[in-house]
């Protein structure tokens, strides 16, 4: 299924509201066709970019617990409606037993495994675990697709922000101890962990995804004299805690508290560069959306353009059809269109491709090229007379005499003449007549039928082949025609009278049904011979009548050649010496 979005003046909130719906209504998988001035916006996460010129758009899966503004008033898709368990009717269903490996398993996570939630690369939740809310909250506004990083509490986001670009550029785990996340009344201090998951591309289409763990971190070190004290491991490792502790080392604690004050500006210059950091992207925020601004203006201008310029093809086309209307009018006044219909009607009445046309004088006035191969004609002889011009026509020198009787009677004449290459024509003279049955001068048409010349010498041949056909056809021998292969290719009634097979039938048998077993041999020799054009003399041999007789015949075989002198058929006279001899099993 395809969508064509065709609202080009629409504002930025119906778009809004626009793309969510055009992407509950496509099919899985399903083409979304936008204009050239629209783009996905702030919903990429619900397509993938095909062709960013042509504004191709190919729908995703539905993000896990997503909602979208302009669909939450719609039904669930009929695929969630025919997934859902049917409910029975009759006998209840007892629940499905567990393993006890998966009831174990589970009971673990939600004992020990931190609160963790799965993201894509622009951080929407696609599935939470564990209690995540102490770390999370939902973001005011409208409820949309759910980000990470708009939900992180205070003192989380810069951190998550940061940590999310960093592996989802070096695809490594980016750890982040000890924030201090603002909870509801206190600080809360949380370990952060991102890391890369490796998945199938097939399982899961909005790759790359992310694995957020947030866990919280041990407690700062209580001074308190009634409570046992805990340094961070970035103390530990520079002072160990001594195993008595009964009395303070005034020099190991002003080293703690060295450190402490390291720590503490290295957390506060970090901070400075994370607080930069995010007013410059705040920043570039605002110049792309001002830039998107400009670029829409720019759209704006355009459209209004191209409407000037549709009212200027309009005015184009209207200019245009009043100066063909002009020169419709002017065309048909002048005289030089009248000679062309002249010419014209004259050329098609002489039904020839080669013509010439001359005046009174017998001068030659135009001449189609073709005529150029039977007069030889060149566009300097117009003007000269057609006595002047010599033609390539054997045994015909009367084209001037012809031309000139017809003038005088204005009767048509043809004649058939022929080119010195070997090609006939049909040479008609006739009047040149105006539209005013005017007559001007003479119109010489040649139209070749030199195709017709030879199809009438084939059938003159054919009639000589008939004739020679009904004399085969009555001749008392027996005479057959068969091709290099075998098969029969002629039979005349002679052949049927002494064999006993009909035309029909003989026309479907193969020469070797005729010979008996043992003259087979002989035969294909006898048929190598001719196919070395060597002459065989008349020789006697045994052939096999239809009931299964052998008869003993003198046979005289001639090869049949094509043009190129190659033997293409076998045509045999054949007669007989005496009658049956016996049967094909008992012949010799």
């Amino acid at each position: 299924m395809s969508c064509r979005n065709l609202l080009i003046y629409m504002n930025a909130d119906l778009q809004k509201k626009l793309l969510p719906l055009f992407h509950y209504v496509l099919k899985p998988g399903g083409i979304l066709f936008l204009g050239t001035s629209e783009g996905a916006g702030e919903f990429a996460q619900l397509f993938t970019v095909l062709d960013r010129k042509w504004k191709l758009y190919q729908r995703k899966e539905d993000l896990p617990g997503s909602r979208r503004g302009a669909t939450s008033r719609l039904p669930p898709p009929q695929l969630a409606i025919e997934a859902a368990p049917l409910r029975s009717t009759g006998k209840a269903v007892l629940p499905e037993k567990r393993p006890l490996r998966e009831l174990t398993e589970q009971a673990l996570l939600q004992q020990l495994a931190p609160a963790c939630a799965l993201v894509n690369g622009q951080g929407d939740i696609l599935y939470l675990h564990g209690r995540t809310g102490m770390y999370l909250e939902p973001a005011p506004g409208e409820a949309g697709v759910n980000n990470i990083l708009k939900m992180a509490r205070q003192g989380l986001r810069q951190d998550l922000r940061m940590a999310l670009h960093k592996t989802a550029g070096s695809q490594e785990i980016v750890h982040c101890p000890g924030l201090s996340v603002q909870t509801n009344s206190h600080f809360t201090r949380v370990d952060l962990t991102v890391c890369p998951l490796d998945v199938d591309p097939a399982a899961a289409p909005e790759l790359p995804l992310y694995l957020v763990i947030l866990q919280e971190a041990p407690a700062l070190v209580d001074s308190g004299p009634e409570q046992q004290t805990a340094l961070p491991a970035s103390v530990a490792a520079v002072d160990p805690p001594s195993t008595a502790r009964s009395a303070p080392d005034t020099r190991a604690e002003a080293k703690v508290e060295a450190r402490i004050a390291a720590l503490k500006q290295e957390l506060r210059a970090k901070d400075e560069y994370l607080q930069t950091t995010q007013e410059e992207l705040e920043t570039s925020n605002e110049e792309l959306k001002s830039s998107n601004e400009e670029m829409q203006s720019v759209n704006e201008e355009l459209q209004s353009t191209n409407e000037e310029l549709e009212t200027s093809k309009e005015e184009l086309q209207s200019v245009n059809e009043e100066l063909s209307t002009v020169n419709t009018e002017l065309q048909n006044k002048v005289f030089d269109l009248s000679r062309a219909n002249n010419d014209m009607n004259n050329l098609l009445a002489g039904t020839g491709i080669g013509t010439v046309f001359v005046d009174h004088q017998l001068r030659i006035m135009r001449f189609t090229p073709t005529v150029s191969r039977i007069i030889n004609l060149i566009l300097s002889d117009v003007g000269r007379p057609v006595a002047h011009i010599v033609a390539n026509l054997v045994g015909y020198d009367r084209l001037v005499a012809d031309t000139q009787e017809v003038l005088d009677t204005l009767v048509i004449k043809e004649i058939d003449v022929q080119t010195s290459e070997g090609r006939w024509y049909t040479l008609r003279i006739q009047p040149y007549r105006t539209l005013d049955n005017v007559i001007e001068g003479a119109v010489i048409s040649f139209f070749d039928i030199t195709e017709a010349v030879r199809t009438r010498d084939a059938l003159r041949a054919a009639n000589d082949m008939i004739q020679r056909a009904f004399v085969v056809r009555d001749a008392r021998d027996a005479m057959t025609v068969q091709d290099l292969a075998g098969r029969i290719l002629a039979w005349n009634p002679a052949a049927q009278r002494m064999y006993g097979w009909s035309e029909a039938e003989a026309l479907l048998l193969n020469v070797r049904d005729r010979i008996p077993p043992q003259l087979q041999d002989d035969a294909l020799t006898r048929l190598e011979q001719l196919s070395r054009a060597e002459i065989l003399e008349p020789y006697d041999t045994q052939r096999l009548t239809r009931e299964g007789a052998v008869v003993a015949v003198s046979i005289i075989a001639t090869a049949l050649l094509d043009e190129a002198g190659q033997m293409y058929a076998i045509a045999t006279t054949e007669r007989a010496k005496e009658a049956a001899i016996g049967r094909s099993g008992g012949g010799c």
